[in-house]
């Protein structure tokens, strides 16, 4: 009996044990589960708070994208307004420059010509920028040249076609192109395909020469009126030897003479400072001396007045 009861209560401790332990087990896994909680409402945060990182810095990607073509169309923009402001802004300062090389170049002629005419030609009528009037002692209109004068530092073979046209609506007798840039193959001046191109130096020998042929045709025309038609006598002149070897006897005549005018003026120059610096020490020779002098004699030696003022003015 005793045995049996030991049984009992064994197999009943055995079961309270599994009970216990299989409670213990289920409150452990309920600890597990209840820790796991967390960490996956942690990771789903973290998973969610990742997506929406993700799509904002997608968002603020394309913003920043989209601000950065506008902002690089802004400045395509700018730029091109600049390049062009700056083209006009150029294109503005070489026509003032144009238009004051023009006024001198008339004031020029005016005085050299004072019996000529000098008509600006109006903007929008034809080409060229001054219509000169060759008139004689008398007032007797005797041919027109149609000047244009150009300031590029590039020279424009379109230029003479243009020209051309230009003085045939103008109906002058001779066009001249002024120009700080010259043909390849002219150093001061020459005729060109019917148009005289001239350096800045010598449109007024070139002026001289031209006009002075004007008034001997215009002469020969009132002489031989009636045996040789104007436009064939002018061009048979203008075009021949006599007339370009006139012009440039005149042209090279003048840059000997301003050449000779240069070399004269450094000379003298060097004359003038040789002889000033023989003044100085002739001076300085002749002060020391009367220094000399007056330290021996004292006040005994009386001043000598003329070299006291040029020292003064020393």
């Amino acid at each position: 009996m005793r045995y049996l009861r030991t049984e009992r209560l064994s197999a009943k401790l055995t079961t309270a044990q599994q009970g216990e332990a299989d409670l213990k087990r289920r409150e452990r896994e309920f600890q597990d589960r209840e820790r796991e909680i967390p960490l996956k409402v942690e990771q789903e945060v973290s998973e969610r708070l990742d997506q929406v990182r993700a799509a904002a810095a997608s968002e603020a990607s394309e913003r920043l994208s989209l601000q950065l073509s506008e902002k690089e169309r802004q400045i395509k923009d700018l730029a091109t307004k600049l390049e062009e402001a700056s083209r006009k802004a150029q294109q503005g300062s070489q026509q003032s420059q144009g238009e004051t090389l023009e006024l001198l170049l008339e004031d020029q002629l005016r005085r050299q010509f004072p019996f000529d005419e000098l008509q600006p030609v109006p903007k929008g009528e034809f080409g060229g920028d001054t219509v000169h009037i060759v008139r004689d002692s008398s007032g007797r209109e005797c041919g027109r040249i149609l000047w244009e004068f150009k300031r590029t530092k590039i020279w424009q073979s379109a230029w003479l076609p243009k020209l051309r046209g230009d003085q045939r609506s103008a109906r002058a007798d001779l066009a001249v192109i002024v120009s700080q840039a010259m043909p390849p193959d002219v150093q001061h001046f020459n005729e060109v395909d019917g148009v005289w191109i001239s350096s800045l130096s010598c449109t007024i020998p070139v002026a001289t020469a031209l006009r002075a042929s004007l008034l001997q045709l215009a002469g020969q025309r009132r002489n031989a009126e009636g045996q040789q038609a104007k436009s064939e006598l002018l061009y048979a002149y203008l075009m021949g030897a006599q007339f370009r070897g006139r012009i440039e006897a005149i042209a090279e005549r003048w840059s000997e003479m301003q050449k000779d005018l240069a070399d004269e003026k450094k000379a003298t120059m060097r004359r003038w400072a040789k002889r000033e610096a023989q003044l100085h020490t002739l001076l300085d020779s002749t002060a020391g001396i009367f220094g000399d002098v007056q330290g021996i004699a004292g006040r005994d030696l009386a001043e000598i007045q003329a070299l006291s003022e040029t020292l003064l003015l020393e």
